[in-house]
């Protein structure tokens, strides 16, 4: 790992590269295609997969994975699509959402996974800005109906046949192929049969026949590393999402590295609660079963009783969550009777690791990332002795470089000198749709990331949250999360977010806003007390204030829209405030 030094003074300057990707250890494959092949030759009658499924237990092997993955393949072929076509995703976690993925590189198409939480409005901006020729999807989730939502956004979608559609709004878009909701509550708003267009899931499967595996296979060799492989959309707290698109690589890196980075010996057994369509979850999950020889768990929602149940019945060892969904399944009334004892690793697991039946000590290893670089750019590896600071994110990892600017000049900072983080380096997304690079990126590659923080001597990156998010309090900066960190392991926590606010003397006051889990009574002076004893003074929030869930402004995807959230704490406290301060 090297740096960079002024010449005129000799100080370093806050420039770090990694060692090369080429030298980084565990690597395989890195196309998506490449990927799947490779762990389906090491693991082949391995459990890949299970879905439950009503009464019903779907159990696929590698092997099946990857026969699964051919016939979506070919059926995605048989309707006409071709290198760099693209194809919607719209699922809860499940196992077509897998076959789905993979299917769609190993034809050369590109993914464009999409929210299960959007909105109608949401829906239409998304189908309108990502070019989908072929939308995969769920046809209802809870109570949303996704049938009725894409009737109604294209009425012409009622008359045309499967495959023929023609549309000034979506001129991209020619089939909808369904899958029946597993999650389905109440009744359809609109009879699946009365939209014409509609293919269901076995009939879209039937076209594979027409496809030899011989052509999959000429078309997978052809997918190359740096190919398109996904389009993402970021979850925005104050603007319609970005769509950012991925390489193959982005996915594959991160796949190999998770069982390195986490100290994962043996293989995994994987569970998440959180959606496929957020990179983070996607990329962990996959790369710490798969590439090990494990298997996923699947569930298509998060439910705290189901979990429960999953984890005992099926020997789950690691699980990929939040702290507020393990207050609901702390808070569960299996939760006493529960049997946790075969988890291993839990992320952000202190709730978790309380309950009588886990022994692990895992502690997991610190990182940083966003959906712009495929979920982390800097980590420790597990047994690493600087992760027990909660202030760093780990050392950048291999192919990356980072630097420090700062951000109204853009020169590079001193080392240990705080300014904005940028980044460049193999998992780093190709664009954002409808930019041009010129827009994304810097004169030499790097895209800022409008996060504050900085790298000390040997190399650790110390983030501090969004540059437009850090506290200035009586002279100093202060970082949200690194509060919440240590807020969210305080029992009976079930969401955490702090704000600054206005104040006389100090600029900004420190003001935490926290959300009990059900049923806890949670004493805002005895919190205090609590992060008095393991933050600096000038950390510490002068107020706590106790929300309900109802009252906590969250988006579809349950991120904290802090500027709402900055306002009810100012009419809370009586603090008057302009739009412009509170940004």
């Amino acid at each position: 790992m090297g740096n960079t030094t002024n010449t005129e003074n000799t100080q370093p300057l806050s420039l770090v590269r990694a060692m090369s990707l080429t030298e980084e250890p565990g690597m395989g494959a890195l196309s998506m295609p490449g990927y799947l092949r490779e762990v389906t030759e090491r693991f082949s009658e391995n459990e890949a997969l299970v879905m439950y499924k009503g009464d019903t237990v779907e159990r696929w092997s590698y092997n099946d994975l990857w026969d699964r993955s051919m016939e979506v393949a070919k059926a995605l072929v048989a309707n006409g699509v071709t290198k760099g076509t693209r194809v919607g995703i719209l699922m809860t976690n499940r196992s077509e959402y897998l076959s789905a993925l993979f299917g769609t590189a190993m034809a050369g198409g590109v993914s464009v996974v999409l929210s299960t939480f959007s909105t109608p409005a949401e829906m239409e901006y998304l189908l309108g800005v990502s070019s989908i020729s072929i939308l995969l999807f769920e046809d209802r989730v809870l109570k949303k109906d996704f049938v009725s939502i894409i009737a109604d956004l294209e009425p012409s979608v009622l008359d045309s046949k499967p495959g023929e559609i023609s549309s000034e709004k979506y001129p991209f878009l020619k089939l909808l192929v369904s899958l029946p909701g597993i999650t389905a509550v109440g009744d359809a708003e609109r009879k699946i049969e009365t939209v014409k267009s509609l293919e269901n899931w076995e009939a879209f499967l039937k076209a594979s026949a027409t496809v030899s595996d011989e052509v999959i296979e000429a078309r997978s060799a052809l997918v190359m590393p740096y190919d398109d492989g996904a389009l993402f959309f970021s979850s925005g707290t104050t603007s319609l999402p970005k769509g950012i698109l991925h390489a193959q690589r982005s996915f594959t890196i991160q796949f190999w590295r998770w069982p390195r980075l986490w100290g994962l010996k043996e293989p995994a057994r994987c569970w998440t609660g959180n959606g496929f369509f957020w990179s983070g979850p996607v990329v962990i999950i996959i790369g710490t079963s798969l590439s090990t020889g494990g298997c996923i768990v699947m569930q298509p929602l998060f439910d705290a009783d189901q979990a429960l149940e999953l984890i005992e019945k099926e020997k789950i060892t690691l699980m990929n969550g939040r702290p507020h969904q393990w207050a609901r399944m702390q808070s569960s009334p299996k939760w006493e009777g529960a049997d946790l004892s075969s988890l291993q690793q839990i992320t952000k697991g202190e709730i978790i690791m309380e309950h009588p039946s886990v022994k692990t000590d895992w502690e997991m290893p610190n990182a940083f990332g966003t959906t712009e670089t495929m979920a982390i750019l800097s980590s420790f590896e597990l047994g690493d002795p600087d992760n027990g600071n909660p202030r760093i994110f780990g050392k950048v990892l291999p192919g990356n470089i980072i630097k420090v600017i700062e951000p109204t000049t853009g020169e590079l900072v001193p080392m240990g000198e705080r300014g904005e983080v940028c980044i460049k380096g193999p998992t780093l997304m190709k664009s954002y749709l409808g930019k041009s690079p010129e827009e994304i990126f810097d004169d030499e590659g790097f895209y800022r990331t409008g996060d504050g923080g900085y790298i000390d001597a040997e190399g650790h990156l110390f983030w501090e949250g969004r540059l437009n998010d850090i506290i200035k309090t009586g002279g100093a900066n202060v970082s949200p999360q690194e509060i919440d960190t240590v807020i969210a392991a305080y029992p009976g926590v079930k969401r955490t977010q702090t704000v600054g606010v206005p104040h006389d003397s100090l600029s900004e006051m420190v003001v935490s806003c926290l959300v009990p889990v059900d049923g806890v009574s949670l004493d805002a002076g005895e919190v205090i007390a609590y992060l008095k004893e393991k933050l600096a003074s000038f950390k510490v929030p002068r107020e706590v204030l106790l929300f309900t869930e109802e009252d906590y402004p969250l988006t579809g995807n349950e991120k904290v829209k802090a500027g709402d959230l900055k306002k009810l704490a100012c009419e809370r406290l009586g603090i008057e405030s302009s739009e412009a301060t509170l940004r």
